[in-house]
């Protein structure tokens, strides 16, 4: 008989976390067992959460809640804890919470993790579950007044909605000079205003010139696309809608979301030349984004309309021309299939690859001339610089990835700690910056751009000696996939803005039964008011702005 506790074995060698091992760690707490495609699956006591994810962050390791699913069966409810490890996030949990059919609660999660507070928020919105020691349960999405729960099994759709409006009040003290001397006020920012890069409502409450308080309030553009992709065939029907999540252009990079997630759930393998085209384009669509990102950063920072969001735009145009000649789209591109493309690369081949080469030589002048113009501004350094900083243990707690987590040192990247694609087969590296600061998260969307020119140009020496008859483009896949009964994966991609993680329960027809979507903008944003308070407006703005946020991919 082995004398080691659970801990113990936790701590081994042995790199795979033992799902028995987690079992005898949780102990009592467990009242059930799953298998995900993607995970073992713990059934807790509505009562435990809060106990179980402490257990398994401080002791198991598994420190980075990249999601929560809410879902309603026709005997209970349910809430799923999507857990991983920053350090090596194939090592997967997840943790399943069912609540009563008839008074769904169950205990929250948000003391042990931040990120938990809107992703509760956004399961007691669409689905009605009610979350214990919440520190604010309310709507997320939808108004205050919005009757019923759209993802629920009895909405009614049909019904009439009456939005009241309310006058925003100050959630601190009332306007005005209070009795003590101090001078409060509610600044509102947006939803139509050029810094919000979107839809999105800022409640900002000044004491004095201070942020004191930031409410982001969103919804504004949502669409409830969970249910719209629910009502879609696996096949054929969801892949044009992933593009609008991110219309910055990281279209391909969400497409491919929910190409892995179906295609692990269908278990369909992609041919290697398939593999390294997604590779090209995904990182061609990275490209543009992180172009609008900085284009548009140089606008909130210091103005410059003229010169960096221009170059940024003619370098995008570029970019978009590559993608329209493979894909036929410059935007909403729809280039990805299950199973691997829509089709092989333009006729002549050499045309595209000279146009591509042509993008790739002169882009590290173009990089050079932004590093000159931004990086070098002494303006832009003294409105970025220790300003909104992000500490890497809170940029954990909130869940937030991509440039938001490397750029506070978290060296955190799925292309190369859960690879796919064919990225685990290239030479490039993963940039990190450690300050944690408005000017950190500027400097690892540039140079993230010179790692992506690595990657298409790699690819691009491939595929020009790629043998004619191995240009297999897309695998065998039924015209009509039903996924096993109750089959649950969860699997996500490097976006653009960070992890973009899908959610799949199956039902045995060609229509997802539950469909959860994971935007990495609605994880960095819950951050912002931890890297606001304290500051002053323009502050709050230039560290809106490094968020980079999409509100497609917010609001969903």
């Amino acid at each position: 008989m082995s004398t080691q506790t659970p801990a113990d074995r936790l701590d081994s060698d042995d790199a795979t976390v033992a799902p028995d091992a987690l079992g005898d760690l949780l102990g009592d707490h467990v009242i059930g067992r799953e298998t995900h495609l993607n995970a073992p699956g713990f059934v807790i006591r509505p009562d435990a959460v809060q106990d179980v994810l402490s257990t398994l962050k401080t002791e198991a390791g598994f420190d980075h809640l990249s999601c929560v699913t809410a879902q309603e069966y026709e005997d209970r409810y349910e809430s799923i804890y999507h857990l991983k490890q920053y350090d090596d996030p194939t090592q997967e949990v997840s943790v399943v919470v069912p609540a009563d059919k008839e008074a769904p609660r169950s205990e929250s999660g948000e003391p042990v993790f931040h990120t938990a507070d809107w992703h509760e928020r956004e399961a007691y919105d669409l689905v009605g579950i009610e979350y214990d020691d919440h520190p604010d349960l309310r709507r997320i999405l939808l108004p205050e007044t919005w009757q019923g729960h759209p993802l629920s099994l009895d909405y009614d759709r049909n019904r009439p909605q009456i939005v009241r409006y309310d006058e925003n009040a100050n959630p601190l003290e009332a306007d005005g000079r209070a009795e003590g001397g101090t001078d409060t006020m509610m600044l509102n920012i947006g939803p139509h205003h050029p810094a919000t890069h979107g839809v999105m409502h800022l409640q900002a409450t000044l004491d004095g010139e201070q942020v004191v308080d930031v409410d982001p309030d969103i919804g504004y553009i949502h669409r409830c696309e969970e249910q719209m992709c629910q009502n879609g065939t696996y096949r054929h029907q969801i892949m044009p809608y992933p593009d609008r999540w991110d219309w910055a252009g990281g279209g391909l990079l969400n497409e491919w979301a929910y190409a892995r997630v179906a295609e692990t759930l269908a278990d369909i393998a992609v041919p290697e030349y398939a593999q390294v085209v997604r590779t090209m384009s995904a990182e061609l669509s990275r490209i543009l984004s992180h172009l609008l990102a900085v284009g548009a950063y140089a606008l909130d920072v210091v103005g410059d309309f003229t010169v960096v969001f221009m170059y940024a735009i003619t370098e995008r145009e570029k970019v978009q021309n590559i993608l329209e000649d493979l894909t036929g789209q410059r935007l909403m591109f729809n280039y990805f299939r299950l199973g691997g493309v829509a089709w092989d690369l333009p006729e002549p081949r050499e045309e595209f690859f000279e146009k591509t080469r042509d993008f790739l030589d002169g882009l590290p002048r173009r990089l050079a001339e932004f590093h000159d113009l931004l990086t070098d501004n002494e303006i832009l350094q003294l409105r970025t610089v220790d300003t909104g900083h992000l500490p890497p243990e809170v940029a954990k707690s909130y869940g937030a990835t991509g440039p938001v987590a490397r750029g506070s040192g978290i060296d955190y990247d799925l292309r190369r700690d859960d690879p796919y694609g064919y990225y685990d087969e290239l030479d490039w590296d993963v940039v990190t910056e450690a300050a944690g600061d408005n000017f950190a998260r500027l400097q690892v969307r540039l140079r993230e751009m010179e790692e992506s020119a690595r990657i298409v140009e790699q690819c691009v020496d491939l595929l020009e000696d790629w043998p004619e008859e191995d240009r297999t483009i897309q695998a065998n896949v039924p015209r009509t996939l039903k996924p096993d009964d109750d089959t649950e994966v969860y699997t996500a991609v490097e976006a653009a803005k960070g992890e973009l993680g899908i959610y799949v329960r199956a039902d045995g027809t060609d229509e997802p039964a539950r469909f959860k979507i994971r935007g990495p903008s609605f994880a960095n944003l819950q951050a912002l008011p931890e890297m606001a308070e304290g500051e002053h407006v323009p502050d709050l703005i230039a560290t809106l702005g490094s968020l980079d946020t999409i509100m497609g991919e917010v609001d969903r």
